[in-house]
Protein backbone atom coordinates (compact mmCIF):
# COMPACT_ATOMS: atom_id res chain seq x y z
CA UNK A 1 0.00 0.00 0.00
CA UNK A 2 3.19 2.32 0.66
CA UNK A 3 4.36 2.21 -3.00
CA UNK A 4 0.67 3.47 -4.13
CA UNK A 5 1.05 6.40 -1.66
CA UNK A 6 4.08 7.30 -3.10
CA UNK A 7 3.33 7.16 -7.22
CA UNK A 8 1.98 10.62 -8.21
CA UNK A 9 -1.76 11.11 -8.06
CA UNK A 10 -2.35 11.15 -11.64
CA UNK A 11 -0.69 8.04 -12.25
CA UNK A 12 -3.16 6.35 -9.28
CA UNK A 13 -6.02 7.59 -11.62
CA UNK A 14 -4.59 6.20 -14.69
CA UNK A 15 -4.36 3.00 -12.86
CA UNK A 16 -8.44 3.58 -12.03
CA UNK A 17 -9.44 4.22 -14.81
CA UNK A 18 -7.88 1.35 -16.76
CA UNK A 19 -9.58 -1.23 -14.52
CA UNK A 20 -12.62 0.55 -15.23
CA UNK A 21 -12.63 0.14 -18.41
CA UNK A 22 -13.32 -3.96 -17.30
CA UNK A 23 -17.09 -2.65 -16.68
CA UNK A 24 -18.08 -1.93 -19.73
CA UNK A 25 -16.20 -5.44 -21.03
CA UNK A 26 -18.14 -7.69 -19.03
CA UNK A 27 -21.32 -5.93 -19.57
CA UNK A 28 -20.99 -6.25 -23.57
CA UNK A 29 -20.09 -9.91 -22.83
CA UNK A 30 -23.07 -10.71 -21.43
CA UNK A 31 -25.61 -8.94 -23.86
CA UNK A 32 -23.05 -10.51 -26.53
CA UNK A 33 -21.64 -7.45 -28.03
CA UNK A 34 -18.42 -8.53 -28.54
CA UNK A 35 -16.95 -5.60 -30.07
CA UNK A 36 -17.48 -3.72 -27.92
CA UNK A 37 -15.97 -6.07 -25.16
CA UNK A 38 -12.83 -5.95 -26.94
CA UNK A 39 -12.10 -3.31 -27.54
CA UNK A 40 -12.23 -1.86 -23.80
CA UNK A 41 -10.67 -5.25 -23.03
CA UNK A 42 -7.76 -4.50 -25.34
CA UNK A 43 -8.03 -0.45 -24.11
CA UNK A 44 -7.61 -2.24 -20.15
CA UNK A 45 -4.73 -3.81 -21.11
CA UNK A 46 -3.10 -1.09 -23.26
CA UNK A 47 -3.53 1.77 -19.98
CA UNK A 48 -2.72 -1.09 -17.74
CA UNK A 49 0.52 -1.56 -19.11
CA UNK A 50 0.78 2.50 -19.80
CA UNK A 51 0.62 3.16 -16.35
CA UNK A 52 2.89 0.02 -15.09
CA UNK A 53 5.28 1.71 -17.16
CA UNK A 54 4.97 5.53 -15.79
CA UNK A 55 4.54 4.08 -12.40
CA UNK A 56 7.91 2.57 -12.50
CA UNK A 57 9.51 5.16 -13.98
CA UNK A 58 8.18 7.99 -11.36
CA UNK A 59 8.14 5.39 -8.58
CA UNK A 60 10.85 7.35 -6.90
CA UNK A 61 9.92 10.58 -7.58
CA UNK A 62 9.50 12.97 -4.73
CA UNK A 63 7.74 16.25 -5.07
CA UNK A 64 8.49 18.98 -2.83
CA UNK A 65 5.24 19.89 -2.25
CA UNK A 66 2.79 17.15 -2.05
CA UNK A 67 -0.17 19.50 -1.74
CA UNK A 68 0.50 21.09 -4.75
CA UNK A 69 1.42 18.17 -6.95
CA UNK A 70 -1.75 16.39 -6.00
CA UNK A 71 -3.58 20.19 -6.85
CA UNK A 72 -1.75 19.54 -10.64
CA UNK A 73 -2.95 16.00 -10.85
CA UNK A 74 -6.34 16.97 -10.29
CA UNK A 75 -6.15 19.38 -12.72
CA UNK A 76 -4.31 17.06 -15.26
CA UNK A 77 -6.99 14.19 -14.09
CA UNK A 78 -10.22 16.25 -15.66
CA UNK A 79 -8.09 17.65 -18.56
CA UNK A 80 -5.92 14.80 -19.66
CA UNK A 81 -7.97 11.62 -18.17
CA UNK A 82 -10.56 11.83 -20.89
CA UNK A 83 -8.03 11.24 -24.05
CA UNK A 84 -7.70 7.94 -22.27
CA UNK A 85 -11.47 7.38 -21.51
CA UNK A 86 -12.12 8.57 -25.44
CA UNK A 87 -9.80 5.84 -26.98
CA UNK A 88 -11.96 2.80 -26.37
CA UNK A 89 -14.87 4.78 -26.79
CA UNK A 90 -13.86 6.34 -30.13
CA UNK A 91 -12.92 2.78 -31.28
CA UNK A 92 -16.28 1.22 -30.15
CA UNK A 93 -18.66 3.74 -31.50
CA UNK A 94 -16.79 3.64 -35.00
CA UNK A 95 -18.87 6.30 -36.80
CA UNK A 96 -18.30 9.28 -34.31
CA UNK A 97 -15.16 11.85 -34.28
CA UNK A 98 -12.46 11.66 -31.50
CA UNK A 99 -13.26 14.81 -30.90
CA UNK A 100 -16.81 14.22 -30.28
CA UNK A 101 -15.78 11.16 -28.20
CA UNK A 102 -13.37 13.26 -26.22
CA UNK A 103 -15.89 15.82 -25.63
CA UNK A 104 -18.21 13.07 -24.52
CA UNK A 105 -15.93 12.18 -21.91
CA UNK A 106 -15.04 15.77 -20.77
CA UNK A 107 -18.80 16.14 -19.88
CA UNK A 108 -18.87 12.80 -18.19
CA UNK A 109 -15.74 12.71 -15.57
CA UNK A 110 -16.83 16.58 -15.23
CA UNK A 111 -20.26 15.23 -14.53
CA UNK A 112 -21.78 18.00 -16.63
CA UNK A 113 -24.30 15.34 -18.73
CA UNK A 114 -23.77 17.55 -21.95
CA UNK A 115 -23.78 14.71 -24.98
CA UNK A 116 -23.14 14.40 -28.60
CA UNK A 117 -25.36 11.72 -29.03
CA UNK A 118 -28.95 12.78 -28.46
CA UNK A 119 -30.71 10.13 -29.92
CA UNK A 120 -28.84 7.50 -28.32
CA UNK A 121 -28.97 5.02 -31.63
CA UNK A 122 -25.72 4.64 -32.22
CA UNK A 123 -24.14 4.29 -28.95
CA UNK A 124 -24.75 0.66 -27.41
CA UNK A 125 -25.87 -0.29 -23.97
CA UNK A 126 -22.11 -0.97 -22.96
CA UNK A 127 -20.86 1.72 -24.23
CA UNK A 128 -23.66 3.81 -22.50
CA UNK A 129 -22.59 2.49 -19.85
CA UNK A 130 -19.02 3.18 -20.19
CA UNK A 131 -20.66 6.96 -20.28
CA UNK A 132 -22.35 6.33 -16.85
CA UNK A 133 -19.00 5.21 -15.13
CA UNK A 134 -16.84 7.80 -15.99
CA UNK A 135 -19.38 10.09 -14.71
CA UNK A 136 -19.47 8.25 -11.72
CA UNK A 137 -16.47 7.83 -11.12
CA UNK A 138 -15.66 11.97 -11.42
CA UNK A 139 -18.92 12.24 -8.72
CA UNK A 140 -16.36 9.77 -6.82
CA UNK A 141 -13.26 11.98 -7.34
CA UNK A 142 -15.06 14.93 -6.31
CA UNK A 143 -16.15 13.64 -3.32
CA UNK A 144 -12.52 12.43 -2.12
CA UNK A 145 -10.82 15.21 -3.23
CA UNK A 146 -12.75 17.63 -1.88
CA UNK A 147 -12.53 17.36 1.84
CA UNK A 148 -8.18 15.38 1.16
CA UNK A 149 -7.07 18.57 -0.98
CA UNK A 150 -9.69 21.49 -1.05
CA UNK A 151 -10.56 21.53 2.76
CA UNK A 152 -7.14 21.59 3.57
CA UNK A 153 -6.09 24.18 1.31
CA UNK A 154 -9.22 26.26 1.99
CA UNK A 155 -10.49 25.66 -1.63
CA UNK A 156 -13.84 24.80 -3.37
CA UNK A 157 -16.21 26.45 -0.44
CA UNK A 158 -14.30 25.68 2.52
CA UNK A 159 -12.51 29.37 2.07
CA UNK A 160 -15.98 31.06 3.31
CA UNK A 161 -15.63 29.65 7.10
CA UNK A 162 -11.78 29.96 7.18
CA UNK A 163 -9.32 32.34 8.89
CA UNK A 164 -6.42 32.12 6.40
CA UNK A 165 -6.04 33.02 2.92
CA UNK A 166 -7.02 30.74 0.31
CA UNK A 167 -4.55 28.12 -1.15
CA UNK A 168 -2.15 29.03 2.37
CA UNK A 169 -2.74 25.58 3.53
CA UNK A 170 -4.21 23.95 7.00
CA UNK A 171 -5.87 26.07 9.23
CA UNK A 172 -8.98 26.50 11.28
CA UNK A 173 -10.85 23.25 11.86
CA UNK A 174 -8.35 21.61 9.64
CA UNK A 175 -5.39 22.27 12.01
CA UNK A 176 -5.29 18.81 13.54
CA UNK A 177 -5.47 17.00 10.29
CA UNK A 178 -2.68 18.99 8.55
CA UNK A 179 -0.36 18.57 11.81
CA UNK A 180 -0.64 14.49 12.15
CA UNK A 181 -0.88 13.78 8.15
CA UNK A 182 0.83 13.41 5.04
CA UNK A 183 -1.47 14.32 2.04
CA UNK A 184 -0.93 10.96 0.90
CA UNK A 185 -2.16 9.62 3.47
CA UNK A 186 -4.94 11.73 3.98
CA UNK A 187 -5.97 11.17 0.06
CA UNK A 188 -5.60 7.19 1.23
CA UNK A 189 -7.59 7.87 4.26
CA UNK A 190 -10.52 9.86 2.74
CA UNK A 191 -10.63 7.46 0.20
CA UNK A 192 -11.37 4.07 1.83
CA UNK A 193 -13.70 6.16 4.17
CA UNK A 194 -15.79 7.54 1.46
CA UNK A 195 -15.49 5.11 -1.05
CA UNK A 196 -17.99 2.35 0.31
CA UNK A 197 -20.33 5.02 1.06
CA UNK A 198 -20.52 6.38 -2.12
CA UNK A 199 -20.60 2.99 -3.63
CA UNK A 200 -23.52 1.75 -1.06
CA UNK A 201 -25.65 4.40 -1.58
CA UNK A 202 -25.28 3.76 -5.37
CA UNK A 203 -25.92 0.23 -4.40
CA UNK A 204 -29.31 1.04 -2.55
CA UNK A 205 -30.65 3.18 -5.33
CA UNK A 206 -29.95 0.74 -7.61
CA UNK A 207 -31.67 -2.06 -6.08
CA UNK A 208 -34.88 0.35 -5.41
CA UNK A 209 -35.01 1.53 -9.16
CA UNK A 210 -35.21 -2.36 -10.13
CA UNK A 211 -37.56 -3.10 -7.73
CA UNK A 212 -39.72 -0.45 -8.91
CA UNK A 213 -39.38 -1.84 -12.02
CA UNK A 214 -36.99 -0.07 -13.85
CA UNK A 215 -34.67 -3.02 -16.15
CA UNK A 216 -31.33 -3.49 -14.20
CA UNK A 217 -29.03 -1.69 -17.14
CA UNK A 218 -31.19 1.77 -16.93
CA UNK A 219 -31.61 1.49 -13.13
CA UNK A 220 -28.13 1.60 -12.79
CA UNK A 221 -27.30 4.21 -15.13
CA UNK A 222 -29.79 6.10 -13.45
CA UNK A 223 -28.59 5.68 -10.12
CA UNK A 224 -25.14 6.23 -11.35
CA UNK A 225 -26.29 10.10 -12.68
CA UNK A 226 -28.35 10.10 -9.53
CA UNK A 227 -25.13 9.89 -6.88
CA UNK A 228 -22.51 11.99 -9.40
CA UNK A 229 -25.21 14.37 -10.46
CA UNK A 230 -24.53 13.81 -13.56
CA UNK A 231 -27.85 13.31 -15.61
CA UNK A 232 -26.23 10.77 -17.75
CA UNK A 233 -29.49 8.43 -19.55
CA UNK A 234 -29.55 6.42 -21.94
CA UNK A 235 -32.81 6.56 -22.72
CA UNK A 236 -33.48 10.33 -22.90
CA UNK A 237 -34.35 10.88 -19.58
CA UNK A 238 -36.80 9.99 -16.73
CA UNK A 239 -39.80 10.41 -19.34
CA UNK A 240 -39.14 6.91 -20.14
CA UNK A 241 -38.83 5.37 -17.36
CA UNK A 242 -40.28 2.52 -16.47
CA UNK A 243 -40.10 2.99 -12.77
CA UNK A 244 -42.61 5.93 -12.93
CA UNK A 245 -43.51 8.45 -10.07
CA UNK A 246 -42.47 5.94 -7.30
CA UNK A 247 -38.93 6.12 -9.04
CA UNK A 248 -39.05 9.56 -9.28
CA UNK A 249 -39.72 10.19 -5.39
CA UNK A 250 -36.94 7.69 -4.25
CA UNK A 251 -34.41 9.58 -6.62
CA UNK A 252 -35.65 12.60 -5.38
CA UNK A 253 -34.94 11.63 -1.79
CA UNK A 254 -31.01 11.01 -2.91
CA UNK A 255 -30.70 14.44 -4.14
CA UNK A 256 -30.45 15.58 -0.23
CA UNK A 257 -26.65 14.18 -0.87
CA UNK A 258 -25.51 16.69 -3.21
CA UNK A 259 -27.57 19.66 -1.22
CA UNK A 260 -25.51 19.71 2.03
CA UNK A 261 -21.63 17.33 2.65
CA UNK A 262 -23.15 16.72 6.45
CA UNK A 263 -25.40 13.78 4.79
CA UNK A 264 -22.37 11.76 3.91
CA UNK A 265 -19.07 13.09 5.22
CA UNK A 266 -20.03 14.49 8.72
CA UNK A 267 -17.04 14.62 11.22
CA UNK A 268 -14.64 13.51 8.10
CA UNK A 269 -13.35 16.27 7.74
CA UNK A 270 -13.27 17.34 11.79
CA UNK A 271 -15.25 19.44 11.57
CA UNK A 272 -17.98 19.91 14.97
CA UNK A 273 -21.17 17.76 14.71
CA UNK A 274 -24.02 19.60 13.02
CA UNK A 275 -27.73 18.34 12.68
CA UNK A 276 -28.51 18.81 8.85
CA UNK A 277 -31.72 21.28 10.11
CA UNK A 278 -28.92 23.48 11.18
CA UNK A 279 -26.82 23.08 8.11
CA UNK A 280 -27.08 26.76 6.42
CA UNK A 281 -26.34 25.12 3.43
CA UNK A 282 -29.50 22.15 3.45
CA UNK A 283 -31.82 25.12 4.87
CA UNK A 284 -30.61 27.56 2.32
CA UNK A 285 -31.57 24.77 -0.54
CA UNK A 286 -35.30 23.88 1.57
CA UNK A 287 -35.57 28.09 1.42
CA UNK A 288 -34.91 28.09 -2.59
CA UNK A 289 -36.58 25.22 -3.57
CA UNK A 290 -39.75 25.94 -2.10
CA UNK A 291 -39.70 29.91 -3.42
CA UNK A 292 -39.04 28.68 -6.78
CA UNK A 293 -41.49 25.79 -6.65
CA UNK A 294 -44.19 28.12 -5.08
CA UNK A 295 -43.18 30.38 -7.80
CA UNK A 296 -43.37 28.78 -10.99
CA UNK A 297 -46.56 26.92 -9.69
CA UNK A 298 -48.93 29.86 -8.91
CA UNK A 299 -47.89 31.24 -12.09
CA UNK A 300 -49.01 28.34 -13.78
CA UNK A 301 -52.19 28.21 -11.40
CA UNK A 302 -53.36 31.62 -12.18
CA UNK A 303 -53.27 31.63 -15.62
CA UNK A 304 -55.21 28.17 -15.60
CA UNK A 305 -57.56 30.05 -13.79
CA UNK A 306 -57.76 33.13 -16.25
CA UNK A 307 -58.64 30.94 -19.48
CA UNK A 308 -61.23 29.05 -16.92
CA UNK A 309 -60.47 25.90 -18.01
CA UNK A 310 -61.13 23.03 -15.71
CA UNK A 311 -58.85 21.65 -13.64
CA UNK A 312 -58.81 19.08 -10.60
CA UNK A 313 -56.49 18.52 -7.28
CA UNK A 314 -55.04 15.48 -9.18
CA UNK A 315 -54.32 18.07 -11.99
CA UNK A 316 -52.59 20.28 -9.46
CA UNK A 317 -50.76 17.84 -7.54
CA UNK A 318 -49.35 16.02 -10.64
CA UNK A 319 -48.01 19.71 -11.84
CA UNK A 320 -46.80 20.72 -8.61
CA UNK A 321 -44.58 17.19 -8.20
CA UNK A 322 -43.24 18.07 -11.40
CA UNK A 323 -42.07 21.64 -10.52
CA UNK A 324 -40.81 20.30 -7.26
CA UNK A 325 -38.71 17.54 -8.79
CA UNK A 326 -37.30 19.96 -11.59
CA UNK A 327 -36.66 22.40 -9.65
CA UNK A 328 -34.40 20.53 -7.01
CA UNK A 329 -32.78 18.36 -9.96
CA UNK A 330 -31.43 21.48 -11.33
CA UNK A 331 -30.52 23.16 -8.34
CA UNK A 332 -28.01 19.82 -7.75
CA UNK A 333 -27.13 20.39 -10.96
CA UNK A 334 -27.95 17.06 -12.08
CA UNK A 335 -30.49 18.34 -14.69
CA UNK A 336 -32.94 15.07 -14.36
CA UNK A 337 -36.26 16.54 -15.71
CA UNK A 338 -39.65 15.09 -14.39
CA UNK A 339 -42.26 12.79 -16.53
CA UNK A 340 -44.79 15.37 -15.39
CA UNK A 341 -42.69 18.46 -16.12
CA UNK A 342 -44.83 18.84 -18.78
CA UNK A 343 -47.97 18.21 -16.91
CA UNK A 344 -47.49 22.06 -15.72
CA UNK A 345 -47.10 23.58 -19.12
CA UNK A 346 -50.17 21.87 -20.24
CA UNK A 347 -52.34 22.52 -17.69
CA UNK A 348 -51.86 26.17 -17.57
CA UNK A 349 -51.02 26.06 -21.67
CA UNK A 350 -47.90 28.80 -20.44
CA UNK A 351 -44.37 27.46 -21.26
CA UNK A 352 -41.65 27.88 -17.98
CA UNK A 353 -39.29 30.45 -18.21
CA UNK A 354 -35.60 28.59 -18.56
CA UNK A 355 -34.23 31.62 -16.20
CA UNK A 356 -35.72 29.97 -13.65
CA UNK A 357 -33.75 26.80 -14.30
CA UNK A 358 -30.76 28.47 -15.46
CA UNK A 359 -30.35 30.60 -11.88
CA UNK A 360 -31.02 27.34 -9.90
CA UNK A 361 -27.67 25.87 -11.89
CA UNK A 362 -25.83 28.67 -11.20
CA UNK A 363 -26.47 28.60 -7.71
CA UNK A 364 -25.78 24.86 -7.04
CA UNK A 365 -25.68 22.55 -4.45
CA UNK A 366 -23.11 22.09 -1.48
CA UNK A 367 -19.85 22.51 -0.37
CA UNK A 368 -17.89 18.85 -1.15
CA UNK A 369 -20.91 17.51 -3.04
CA UNK A 370 -20.68 16.63 -6.50
CA UNK A 371 -22.93 19.27 -7.50
CA UNK A 372 -21.40 22.50 -9.60
CA UNK A 373 -22.47 25.79 -9.80
CA UNK A 374 -21.59 28.77 -6.95
CA UNK A 375 -22.76 26.66 -3.96
CA UNK A 376 -25.02 26.79 -1.82
CA UNK A 377 -22.52 28.24 1.37
CA UNK A 378 -21.33 31.05 -0.78
CA UNK A 379 -24.75 32.39 -1.25
CA UNK A 380 -25.48 31.86 2.44
CA UNK A 381 -22.35 34.14 3.38
CA UNK A 382 -23.79 36.73 0.79
CA UNK A 383 -27.25 36.73 1.92
CA UNK A 384 -26.38 37.32 5.67
CA UNK A 385 -24.13 40.04 4.81
CA UNK A 386 -26.50 41.77 3.15
CA UNK A 387 -29.28 41.07 6.26
CA UNK A 388 -26.01 42.59 8.44
CA UNK A 389 -26.19 46.20 6.19
CA UNK A 390 -29.54 45.94 6.15
CA UNK A 391 -29.84 46.22 10.03
CA UNK A 392 -26.71 48.35 9.81
CA UNK A 393 -28.62 50.97 8.03
CA UNK A 394 -31.49 50.78 10.06
CA UNK A 395 -29.94 50.47 13.13
CA UNK A 396 -26.20 51.75 12.95
CA UNK A 397 -25.33 51.47 16.72
CA UNK A 398 -26.53 48.03 16.63
CA UNK A 399 -24.23 44.90 17.32
CA UNK A 400 -24.69 41.91 15.17
CA UNK A 401 -24.89 38.27 17.18
CA UNK A 402 -23.98 34.61 16.21
CA UNK A 403 -20.59 34.64 17.93
CA UNK A 404 -17.54 34.13 16.45
CA UNK A 405 -18.27 31.99 12.69
CA UNK A 406 -21.42 33.86 11.70
CA UNK A 407 -18.90 37.10 12.72
CA UNK A 408 -16.76 35.00 9.88
CA UNK A 409 -19.00 34.46 7.14
CA UNK A 410 -20.49 37.47 7.28
CA UNK A 411 -17.00 39.65 6.71
CA UNK A 412 -14.36 37.40 5.59
CA UNK A 413 -16.67 34.72 4.01
CA UNK A 414 -18.81 37.06 2.04
CA UNK A 415 -15.95 39.06 1.07
CA UNK A 416 -14.35 36.08 -0.52
CA UNK A 417 -18.07 34.51 -1.81
CA UNK A 418 -18.42 37.91 -3.93
CA UNK A 419 -14.64 37.75 -5.15
CA UNK A 420 -15.46 33.98 -6.57
CA UNK A 421 -19.25 35.30 -7.60
CA UNK A 422 -16.84 37.89 -9.71
CA UNK A 423 -14.91 35.33 -11.04
CA UNK A 424 -17.44 33.47 -12.25
CA UNK A 425 -19.12 36.15 -13.76
CA UNK A 426 -16.02 37.25 -15.64
CA UNK A 427 -15.62 33.58 -16.57
CA UNK A 428 -19.60 33.47 -18.39
CA UNK A 429 -18.34 36.28 -20.12
CA UNK A 430 -15.23 35.12 -21.18
CA UNK A 431 -16.61 31.87 -22.49
CA UNK A 432 -19.34 33.85 -24.29
CA UNK A 433 -17.45 35.52 -26.25
CA UNK A 434 -15.00 32.84 -27.06
CA UNK A 435 -18.08 31.09 -28.29
CA UNK A 436 -19.41 34.10 -30.19
CA UNK A 437 -16.07 34.26 -32.10
CA UNK A 438 -17.22 30.56 -33.47
CA UNK A 439 -20.51 31.93 -34.59
CA UNK A 440 -23.03 30.64 -32.03
CA UNK A 441 -25.40 33.16 -31.08
CA UNK A 442 -25.27 35.06 -28.27
CA UNK A 443 -29.07 33.67 -26.82
CA UNK A 444 -27.65 29.94 -27.23
CA UNK A 445 -24.16 30.94 -26.02
CA UNK A 446 -24.81 31.91 -22.72
CA UNK A 447 -27.29 28.87 -21.81
CA UNK A 448 -24.68 26.79 -23.10
CA UNK A 449 -22.00 27.98 -20.80
CA UNK A 450 -24.06 28.33 -17.74
CA UNK A 451 -24.55 24.38 -18.47
CA UNK A 452 -20.75 24.20 -19.16
CA UNK A 453 -19.63 26.70 -15.78
CA UNK A 454 -22.13 24.75 -13.50
CA UNK A 455 -21.45 21.29 -14.88
CA UNK A 456 -25.50 21.37 -16.28
CA UNK A 457 -25.39 19.58 -19.32
CA UNK A 458 -28.90 19.32 -19.34
CA UNK A 459 -29.65 22.92 -19.57
CA UNK A 460 -29.27 23.20 -23.36
CA UNK A 461 -32.24 21.12 -24.02
CA UNK A 462 -34.48 22.30 -20.96
CA UNK A 463 -33.80 25.60 -20.63
CA UNK A 464 -33.45 26.65 -24.04
CA UNK A 465 -36.17 28.73 -26.11
CA UNK A 466 -35.82 25.84 -27.91
CA UNK A 467 -33.54 22.03 -27.31
CA UNK A 468 -29.87 22.94 -28.73
CA UNK A 469 -27.81 19.88 -30.09
CA UNK A 470 -24.10 20.05 -28.91
CA UNK A 471 -23.65 17.30 -31.72
CA UNK A 472 -24.04 20.77 -34.12
CA UNK A 473 -21.83 22.90 -32.19
CA UNK A 474 -18.88 23.82 -34.47
CA UNK A 475 -15.65 22.17 -33.92
CA UNK A 476 -13.93 25.11 -31.68
CA UNK A 477 -17.00 25.68 -29.19
CA UNK A 478 -16.86 22.13 -28.49
CA UNK A 479 -13.48 22.77 -27.41
CA UNK A 480 -14.01 26.14 -25.58
CA UNK A 481 -16.78 24.10 -23.70
CA UNK A 482 -14.89 21.25 -22.84
CA UNK A 483 -12.22 23.93 -21.37
CA UNK A 484 -15.45 25.70 -19.78
CA UNK A 485 -16.45 21.99 -18.13
CA UNK A 486 -13.18 21.95 -16.85
CA UNK A 487 -13.11 24.96 -15.05
CA UNK A 488 -16.24 25.18 -13.89
CA UNK A 489 -15.78 21.34 -12.17
CA UNK A 490 -12.52 22.38 -10.51
CA UNK A 491 -13.43 26.27 -9.90
CA UNK A 492 -11.48 29.48 -10.42
CA UNK A 493 -10.27 29.79 -7.06
CA UNK A 494 -8.36 26.45 -7.29
CA UNK A 495 -6.52 27.49 -10.06
CA UNK A 496 -5.91 30.90 -9.37
CA UNK A 497 -4.71 28.93 -6.23
CA UNK A 498 -1.99 27.32 -7.90
CA UNK A 499 -0.23 30.58 -9.45
CA UNK A 500 0.30 31.40 -5.50
CA UNK A 501 3.90 31.62 -4.50
CA UNK A 502 3.35 30.35 -1.03
CA UNK A 503 2.63 26.57 -2.69
CA UNK A 504 5.64 26.63 -5.22
CA UNK A 505 8.27 26.97 -2.54
CA UNK A 506 9.80 24.20 -0.66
Amino acid sequence: MQWIIRLPFFVVLMGLGAIAMLLPAAHAAVVEDFTTMRVFFYGFILFSVLTLLIGLTMSGYAPGNVARSQLIGLLAAFSVLPLMFAVPFYEAVGDTTFLDAWFEMVSSFTTTGATVYEGGDDVTASQHLWRSTVGWLGGLLVWITAVSIFAPMNLGGFEVRATAAVGRGTTGTFTQIGAVADPSERLLRYTLALTPVYMGLTLVLWIGLMMLGERSYIALAHAMAVLSTSGITPIGGLYFAASGFLGEVLIFTFFVFALSRLTFSQGLAEERNQRLWRDPEFMTAVVLIGLATSALFLRHFFANTDINASFGVPDMLIAFWGTLFTVTSFLTTTGFESQFWGEATDWSRLSTPGLFLIGLALIGGGVATTAGGVKLLRIYALFRHLEREQERLLSPSSVGGGGRDARRIRRQGAYISWVFFMLFALSIAAVMLLLSLTGVPFETGMVLTVASLSTTGPLAVVAAESPISYAALPEAAKIILAGAMVLGRLETLAIIALFNPEIWQR
